[in-house]
């Protein structure tokens, strides 16, 4: 089995759920993709999990653990609707629930690592090791935003996985836009020493709105080997000199 992917972000609106689409697009078997909270839709709009779903295709699986209708932290949305947050041991049980029938299994999580779910301060990285102690290998994908402002956000999100003692396997720009400018271009080259991870792709702003049937091909192209694509850090650089 391989490592649970924790996919987390330096903030919102930056491209967490297409990443995960994109990665999970890639996956050549059933993989499950698990969104413990979702904030800000109703109980009949489709949510973060069933946006992958739809762009990746019908080997995913779409969980969601808990849904609250305003647009906010976790804790504050649950707190305010009057529902109960999430708790670790529910989720790394959900996720352990998850990976015995799945070999791949990705959890995304609502705006960045340090976002609380619950009136304990418990987070994604609670989330994660909770997983560890149900014997689960976790790894987590961080997620970026591709301009100005991005590396301290990188740095701060590192630090915290390092000082817990969390693995990250790399970073995605997840929205690289279409005329980048300067510090957006020197950023391929300082993301990497900033995370203290490489960089492992760049997707294209507009990915939203591809289809299932384009959608695939495009993330091959936008994610590394590693994640399964093809994309090169080195060429992508070249075409994008500082």
């Amino acid at each position: 089995m391989s490592p649970v992917l924790f996919v987390t972000g330096t903030g919102t609106e930056v491209g967490k759920t297409l990443t995960t689409a994109a990665v999970a697009a890639l996956c050549p078997e059933p993989v499950a993709v698990l969104k413990p909270g979702q904030t800000g839709l109703g109980p009949d709009e489709p949510g973060d999990a069933d946006e992958v779903a739809r762009l990746a295709g019908p080997l995913v699986r779409p969980v969601e653990l808990a849904r609250y209708p305003e647009p906010l932290a976790p804790e504050t949305a649950a707190r305010r609707a009057g529902l109960p947050p999430l708790a670790p041991a529910d989720v790394a049980k959900a996720v352990a629930e998850l990976a015995a029938e799945h070999r791949t299994v990705l959890v995304e999580g609502a705006g960045g690592l340090l976002v609380r779910y619950d009136e304990r301060g418990h987070t994604l990285a609670d989330f994660a090791l909770a997983c560890r102690l149900l014997g689960l290998d976790v790894e987590f994908l961080l997620v970026a935003a591709a301009g100005l402002g991005t590396l301290n956000a990188t740095a701060l999100t590192a630090e915290a996985l390092h000082h817990r003692g969390l693995p990250l396997r790399g970073t995605v720009i997840g929205s690289w836009p279409a005329a980048p400018d300067l510090a957006t271009r020197c950023n391929l080259a300082d993301l990497p020493t900033a995370a203290g991870a490489p960089l492992l792709g760049a997707l294209p702003s507009g990915a939203a709105a591809h289809t299932p049937a384009t959608f695939r091909p495009f993330a091959a192209a936008s994610l590394a080997p590693s994640l399964g694509g093809t994309w090169n850090a080195t060429a992508f650089a070249a075409a994008h000199p500082a």
